[in-house]
C-alpha cells in the first residue's frame, strides 16, 4: 500500500511540474486611447494629406485612410478633403468622391452646422471639384430622398412636409 501512496505522490509531482501554468487574464485592445487623437491638428491634418498624396497608393489604401479619417470626430480640413479628391481621382473611384463630401456633410450634423461649415468647405475645395469633375451629391441630386412619398394615413412628421416641398403640393393637406 505503502508503495503505491509513493507512485500516486510521484506522478502527480511530475504532473504538476510538466504542466504549463496559463493566465487567465488578458489585456484587451481597444481604441479608446488612440495617440493620433492627441495630435496638433497640422500633424493629424498632414499625416492623412501626406498618406493620401502617395502616387502609389491603391484604392484599398484609399478607402482605408477615408474610413480611419471618418471614424475620427472631426471634420476634415479643406486641404486634406483637396488630398482625399485627387486621391479618389487617381485611382478612378468617383463613387468614393462623392460618398466622401456626402459623409463629411453628414459629421456636419445640424441643417444650421451643413449651411454654414459644409457650405465652407465645399467652396474651398470647388476649383479641385471642376478640376477633377466631380459633382457634389446636391448637384446630383442627393440632397433629397428620391422616393419620400408622404402618406396622410402614417404617422409623418410635419417639418418632413416643408423640408421636401409638399407643403406646396394641392393634393396634400398637413
Amino acid at each position: 500500500m505503502a508503495s503505491l501512496t509513493r507512485a500516486v505522490t510521484r506522478l502527480a509531482i511530475a504532473g504538476r511540474q510538466a504542466v504549463r501554468t496559463i493566465a487567465t487574464t488578458t489585456p484587451v485592445s481597444g481604441h479608446g486611447d488612440d495617440i493620433m487623437e492627441k495630435w496638433p491638428a497640422d500633424k493629424f491634418d498632414n499625416h492623412f494629406i501626406n498618406y493620401l498624396n502617395r502616387p502609389e497608393i491603391d484604392g484599398w489604401e484609399v478607402r482605408k485612410a477615408l474610413s480611419e479619417l471618418h471614424d475620427y470626430d472631426v471634420i476634415p480640413d479643406p486641404k486634406v478633403v483637396e488630398a482625399a479628391l485627387r486621391a479618389c481621382r487617381r485611382v478612378n473611384d468617383f463613387a468614393l468622391a462623392v460618398r466622401f463630401l456626402e459623409a463629411i456633410k453628414i459629421k456636419c450634423g445640424a441643417q444650421k452646422n451643413r449651411d454654414t461649415v459644409y457650405a465652407y468647405i465645399v467652396k474651398q475645395v470647388e476649383p479641385v471639384l471642376k478640376e477633377l469633375g466631380i459633382d457634389t451629391p446636391e448637384q446630383l441630386g442627393y440632397g433629397e430622398p428620391e422616393f419620400f412619398v408622404p402618406e396622410p394615413e402614417y404617422w409623418w412628421e410635419k417639418k418632413w412636409y416643408k423640408d421636401y416641398g409638399y407643403d406646396k403640393h394641392p393634393n396634400i393637406q398637413i
